[in-house]
């Protein structure tokens, strides 16, 4: 058998576009696709040729839950790997955004920063 592989993950966000815009500033990333979804939704997927993220807007966005890490299925965090982790964040305040929680260890350096959803993102950097 061979070894399996993360194709995609999807998560709710306030606005698709916007978002998906965000991250292929930040990341470099395409638009692969967009169109209708679920519940009279939308959906974005934002990544590379082979892996991306699924961003989802509900019409519904009354609903949206709090606090993730205080759920059961909560997300706590996305880890993207990229290569040069300086030049990231330098994006990602220039966008205005806040990088925390900087460490450097085995096997990498790293920080966090939350998007305007409040989706925790963790960059990393292995070189």
């Amino acid at each position: 058998m061979s070894q399996a592989v993360l194709e995609h993950a999807n998560i709710t966000v306030e606005n698709t576009l916007q978002s998906a815009e965000l991250f292929c500033r930040l990341f470099d990333w395409k638009i692969r696709w967009s169109g209708d979804s679920i519940h009279e939704g939308k959906s974005v997927h934002v990544g590379s040729e082979s892996s991306y993220l699924a961003l989802y807007e509900n019409a519904d966005k009354n609903r949206a839950a709090k606090e993730s890490y205080y759920n059961i299925n909560g997300l706590n965090h996305i880890g993207i790997v990229v290569e040069n982790l300086d030049a990231v964040e330098e994006r990602v305040t220039a966008e205005g955004l806040e990088p925390y929680s900087h460490a450097d260890y085995e096997p990498g350096r790293r920080f966090y920063f939350d998007t305007p959803d409040g989706i925790e993102i963790e960059v990393i950097s292995y070189t």
